[in-house]
């Protein structure tokens, strides 16, 4: 199978994609954590996000504590159970800390749970309505792989700080935002020969389309291999690659996802942002920790993708990566897990006209990312 670019232009999903569920963006991602008040701390420190809400036992919550986080458009909810036997803590002793629901922005969100769940969706959550002083919010949700869920939010009703049941967060710890602007994509890792199952259901139950599609070929080193599908939704605001692992000589890094998280699950967000020499300059200095790929890189990477605006040097010394398709160059740079288990990670991205997705950079990332599974014996 060769990569195939179904749709060259996002000028075309505009075009063909199934109006059925339109998307207005991303609402929010919620993460279930074991410490919400500590995970938020990291987030404001080490990526600047700023406080923005807080529910908990002083907002009449007494099952669980959640604090939002926000940078530009991009709201991040960490949430943790306040006793034993909530059923968080089942998700957090299967999968550690990592993503539940991906919360997508709708102008109807008792539709969209209609023409999701006819056409197959499994219900997570019914149409509910929330009220406070400030209007009110309508949401509903359905499952998607694994145990992640994707939950509609209409809000055309509400003028609160962020949902009825939160309070405004007010914090004397001060931090600095690092230039972070909203989600540009967010990438699914799902089991042996179930990526089209996924893709499927993308495309019939949500109306997304087959953006990019790379296999082993596109995606391998000496070692391992992977296929990935980009879904893009009509307006071509939300895409979601979807990774399988492919055979290899040794355990890819879908496969180490997947034994770690114990299941199908989100690998890792992509965060745009219109400076990224200035972005990851300040994520490194407060502690963020990237993959590296060998200098040589660098000496060759122009020869590949031609005339760049940013100095080569300052690109080297940060360990950024180039590629460019039709439309322009992009550059990006990943960051090691986040988390204790190899799981979750950050990409950090800067598209200067180029929708793709760095194909020309999966050789010299993957290789950098077997470094780092050889080093903790997961190869």
């Amino acid at each position: 199978m060769e990569t195939k670019d179904i749709a060259p232009t996002l000028e075309k999903i505009y075009k063909t994609a199934g109006d059925f569920l339109p998307l207005n963006g991303t609402d929010y991602v919620e993460f279930y954590v074991g410490n919400a008040k500590q995970a938020a701390y990291y987030y404001r420190t080490a990526f600047g996000f700023q406080p923005l809400a807080y529910s908990g036992l002083e907002t009449g919550n007494r099952e669980t504590t959640s604090y939002v986080v926000v940078q530009d458009k991009i709201r991040l909810v960490l949430t943790s159970p306040m006793n034993s036997a909530h059923p968080i803590n089942q998700h957090l002793a299967k999968h550690g800390d990592g993503v539940k629901i991906i919360a997508l922005w709708v102008d109807d969100a008792r539709k969209s749970f209609e023409e999701t769940t006819k056409r197959g969706a499994k219900p997570y959550q019914t149409p509910q309505v929330s009220k406070d002083a400030d209007g009110e919010v309508i949401t509903s949700g359905v499952y998607t792989y694994g145990e992640t869920v994707h939950l509609f939010v209409e809000r055309k009703n509400y003028n609160g700080t962020f949902l009825p049941g939160y309070k405004a967060w007010n914090s004397t710890y001060k931090t600095e935002p690092v230039g972070l602007k909203f989600i540009d994509h967010m990438v699914g890792n799902v089991g042996w020969n179930e990526m089209n199952t996924w893709v499927d259901y993308y495309e019939k139950v949500m109306g997304f389309i087959n953006l990019l599609s790379f296999d082993d070929k596109d995606i391998s080193t000496e070692y391992s291999a992977l296929m990935s599908k980009v879904m893009s939704n009509g307006n071509g605001r939300i895409k979601f690659p979807i990774n399988e692992p492919a055979e290899g000589k040794k355990k890819s890094q879908i496969e180490e996802y997947i034994e770690f998280y114990e299941g199908q699950g989100v690998q890792h967000l992509a965060l745009a942002t219109d400076n990224i020499i200035d972005t990851v300059t300040q994520l490194q200095s407060r502690g963020i920790d990237f993959l590296r790929v060998p200098q040589s890189y660098y000496e060759e990477v122009l020869n590949r993708v031609g005339h760049i605006d940013e100095d080569i040097k300052k690109l080297a010394e940060l360990g950024i990566l180039i590629d460019r398709d039709d439309e322009g160059y992009m550059l990006q740079i990943f960051t090691k897990p986040v988390e204790d288990r190899p799981t979750l990670f950050y990409e950090i991205i800067q598209r200067k006209g180029a929708q793709s997705f760095g194909k020309g950079n999966f050789k010299a990332l993957f290789e950098a990312i077997e470094r780092e599974q050889a080093l903790r014996g997961t190869l």
